[in-house]
């Protein structure tokens, strides 16, 4: 019993984990459309790449908390 519960939560945690990155795919894309968007309007592209790591900063922590759950629950 306790392990079929262990592997029904592993099987969703790893669901979980997959629509988590593929936002973050979706998210990094996003991005990048915007950063040529602000391009084509006239902004310097030294001020859209300041705009850019700021706004890729915050989906490297995700990133990175991701991989820690990972090996969290891989041990």
């Amino acid at each position: 019993m306790k392990i079929q519960r262990q592997r029904h939560e592993s099987k969703r945690q790893k669901f979980y984990r997959q629509v988590m990155v593929s936002l973050l795919v979706l998210q990094t894309l996003l991005v990048g459309v915007q950063a040529k968007n602000r391009i084509q309007q006239g902004d310097s592209a030294i001020e859209v790449m300041i705009w850019l790591i700021n706004q890729y900063i915050p989906v490297l922590q995700r990133v990175k908390s991701l991989e820690d759950e990972q090996r969290k629950g891989d041990k």
